[in-house]
């Protein structure tokens, strides 16, 4: 994955980047999750970061994907 292409908008749990996903596809964003610990697992290699998933956008879409990242996590501080 490029990075001049995409940016990591969220790292955390499996099940609030579900709900993430799910906000994101929404509004039509189709991000790309990225989980170290289910690819290590798969390998045959311990993680320490098992169940915790990284969330990127592309870039064109970073200023609305955003927003929506700040607006789960001021739900989850409610």
């Amino acid at each position: 994955m490029s990075t001049s292409e995409y940016t990591k908008v969220y790292y955390g749990n499996f099940i609030i980047v579900t709900r993430l996903k799910n906000a994101l596809e929404h509004i039509g964003i189709v991000p790309i999750i990225k989980d170290e610990g289910e690819s290590q697992r798969l390998a045959g290699y311990g993680s320490m970061n098992q169940g915790y998933q990284e969330v990127f956008v592309h870039n064109d879409e970073l200023d609305k994907a955003s927003a929506i990242v700040e607006q789960i996590k001021a739900e989850m501080e409610a």
